[in-house]
């Protein structure tokens, strides 16, 4: 980079600068530092500046990206040149002319009026005054040689999200934390404008990405000459937080929301780790439009939108979850003793309860069939009955253990805990007691009952495991800014499920044979490589002006050593005709197809060393450890800013070669770990990181 601009990054950010006096009189201008006319005089000042910290990175599983900050930069008035002789008015018609010239080399229109400049001539002219918005280091060059007498090139951190709208609403965004003071300089004021978190990781994780300022002290004489400028402290960045999402896995999440719906989610939690590697919500927005800001105008469409992008589908919706819910309600009449495995429920086309007609979703008699077929084709009657005879506080109990109505416990902003009703709602909702209408509705998932897609597919993971329900997990490890693990989460079970065994297994077939009997509904949702045990569901939904349906599909598979579950909910459009085994099992198929090889290297039991019997000198085929998660760690380095243009000078932070014995800087011992949480090896990223434009 030219001399100009590694001037402006290296005076701004505080590498040591010496202003072109001879050596003596650098020594006489510090010994004056101490004394009253140094801070009597107008032009005097000793200042003593907070340099912002870098924030840390937020990270995909395997180390990539999702949250980054970079070098950026604005054109800034210098008013240095002007003494206490000038008059205000004169330095105002300047720094007018001034920004006019800012505005035509950058095609901005930014006004600041007469009298902001007048108070920051008056107040502030020792430190640059920002005219331009933000650009980039290409930019950044470009202008330097165009660069008229009076404007700097001013470099700035600015927080990037490479994917833009992947993930948006789990990542978050940043705002300015406090705006820059416009009065007289105090002590410790910021050289530029610091951020905070203000919704997604951004936010729950603000206090372990955002950093430590620095400090810089900076000298100016009585005639207004700099005389010293070093840094006393140097920034030190944030930490890092490495997720557990799936960077291709989303991706390909959210391309499929993109081409198979409207508006929809998607959720895929690992059944042995609760660990979520996809949660994806359509509509979405790109989180760049609020760095640095976002105007008022912008801002207020995006809230006014009826595909409403700013919200969080995959956990801030709350659906009807529908027929994704009779597994629940099978598993509690086995368990409860209300009906045995091998128990036929005759099922007409319809039953009347309260004198109303409960249909089932087709015309015909299905006669007297078990809990399997009555999964597999989702036959209303046998639930309204089957859930009657169970009674409706212990199928909802039931899913309570499988986390419907709770949130989930995972570092999320506005998550819905979803509502099963108790016997006291209902009566205060409905001003009755439960009835077997009420009933009725709740067994097939609809009535009172609320869920989110988050939710719908942790409760499939519940019902894959058929022991507990395990605490799901959205962070991988929190580390600092060396890459040195302070927190990594271990599975931890949440709920015991206190199912019947068997219960559990016809269940488990009986969502085999919606995906993969003839008869099954949930047919088009069927892998080639592996058995999928499914769900349909079909609700109504919104105001019955709009005749609006949602479309479920959700599941797990292998059905043996289940490893995967997921839900998918399609959002119709007014007076659409949806169903779940035609809009949202469509989905799945596609999703899980492309990551057909890496699924199968997952779910296949890794070989093992053959152990020999001695007496009869034959191998013993040992059972696989579907629990190993041996080799999923890997390494971080610290925090790192992404700059442009190799050789522009970037912000002197602390790094390892600092943190010695005889200058430590907040840092455990050498050679000891901070007591934080249980040593883990650390996720590693490259050393150096792309910035998509």
């Amino acid at each position: 980079m030219k001399r100009m601009i590694i001037g402006s990054v290296l005076a701004f950010l505080g590498t040591l600068a010496i202003a072109q006096e001879t050596k003596t009189e650098n020594q006489e201008a510090k010994k004056s530092a101490s004394g009253a006319s140094i801070f009597t005089d107008g032009n005097a000042r000793t200042m003593s500046l907070s340099i912002p910290a870098p924030r840390g990175l937020v990270l995909d599983r395997e180390g990539r990206p999702l949250a980054q900050t970079k070098m950026a930069y604005h054109l800034a008035l210098d008013f240095t040149r002007f003494t206490e002789l000038d008059s205000p008015e004169k330095a105002i018609v300047w720094a007018q002319t001034k920004i006019a010239e800012s505005n035509a080399l950058t095609g901005n229109k930014v006004t600041i009026s007469n009298e902001k400049l007048n108070a920051y001539y008056r107040h502030r002219r020792w430190i640059p005054r920002i005219v331009s918005q933000v650009f980039d280091g290409k930019k950044a060059q470009s202008l330097e040689e165009k660069l008229p007498d009076g404007l700097v090139i001013l470099p700035v951190y600015m927080r990037h999200y490479p994917e833009k709208s992947l993930a948006a609403h789990l990542v978050g965004y940043v705002g300015t934390k406090t705006r820059l003071p416009d009065g007289p300089i105090n002590d410790g004021d910021p050289l530029f404008e610091s951020v905070q978190g203000k919704s997604g990781f951004e936010k729950v994780y603000d206090k372990e990405l955002r950093g430590i300022p620095g400090r810089k002290k900076v000298i100016f004489d009585t005639e207004g000459n700099k005389v010293l400028e070093e840094i006393s402290k140097k920034p030190r960045p944030g930490g890092n937080v490495v997720t557990t999402l799936d960077l291709d896995w989303q991706r390909h999440a959210e391309s499929v929301l993109r081409s198979g719906c409207k508006r929809g989610a998607m959720v895929v939690i690992d059944v042995i780790t609760g660990e979520v590697l996809v949660m994806a919500s359509r509509p979405s927005f790109d989180l760049n439009e609020f760095i640095p800001y976002i105007t008022n105008k912008r801002y207020e469409a995006l809230k006014k939108d009826p595909a409403a992008p700013l919200y969080a589908r995959s956990y801030q919706s709350q659906y009807p979850p529908a027929s994704t819910f009779k597994p629940v309600v099978g598993l509690a009449a086995i368990t409860t003793g209300a009906i045995k495995p091998w128990t036929l429920i005759n099922c007409p086309y319809f039953i009347e309860i309260g004198g109303q007609k409960f249909r089932n979703h087709s015309e015909g008699h299905q006669g007297d069939i078990p809990v399997q077929r009555a999964l597999a084709k989702s036959v209303n009657p046998w639930f309204y009955q089957v859930g009657i005879m169970t009674g409706p506080q212990n199928f909802l109990n039931s899913a309570r253990k499988l986390g419907y109505g709770s949130r989930t416990g995972l570092p999320l902003v506005g998550e819905t805990p979803g509502n099963v009703p108790t016997p006291g709602y209902i009566e205060k909702r409905m001003g009755r007691p439960t009835t077997d209408g009420d009933t009725a509705n709740l067994s097939i998932g609809q009535g009172l009952l609320l869920a989110s897609p988050l939710q719908v597919a942790q409760s499939m993971a519940g019902i894959a495991n058929g022991v507990a329900l395990m605490e799901l997990r959205l962070t991988k490890q929190i580390q600092d800014f060396h890459g040195r693990v302070l927190e990594a989460p271990l599975p931890k079970k949440r709920f015991d499920l206190d199912l019947d065994p068997e219960a559990v297994e016809v269940v488990h077939q009986g969502m085999e044979d919606v995906v993969h009997a003839p008869y099954g509904t949930g047919r088009n949702a069927a892998l080639s490589f592996t058995i999928m045990c499914g769900k349909t569901g079909t609700a109504q939904w919104g105001p019955k002006s709009k005749e609006q349906g949602l479309a479920w599909f959700s599941g797990f598979f292998p059905r043996d050593n289940p490893r995967y579950a997921f839900a998918v909910v399609y959002e119709g459009l007014p007076h659409e005709k949806v169903s779940g085994g035609r809009k949202a099992a469509p989905m799945v198929k596609k999703f899980f197809n492309k990551f057909k090889d890496e699924i199968k290297e997952q779910i296949i039991a890794p070989a093992r060393a053959a152990v020999i019997d001695e007496g009869t000198n034959q191998p013993i085929t040992p059972i696989p450890n579907p629990n190993s998660n041996e080799g999923d760690f890997r390494a971080i380095p610290r925090a790192q800013i992404i700059n442009e243009d190799e050789d522009i000078p970037v912000a002197e932070v602390i790094t390892e070669d600092d943190l010695t014995p005889e200058a430590p800087v907040d840092s455990p011992p050498a050679g000891k770990l901070p007591e934080t949480g249980p040593p883990a090896p650390p996720v590693r990223i490259p050393d150096a990181l792309p910035v998509n434009e």
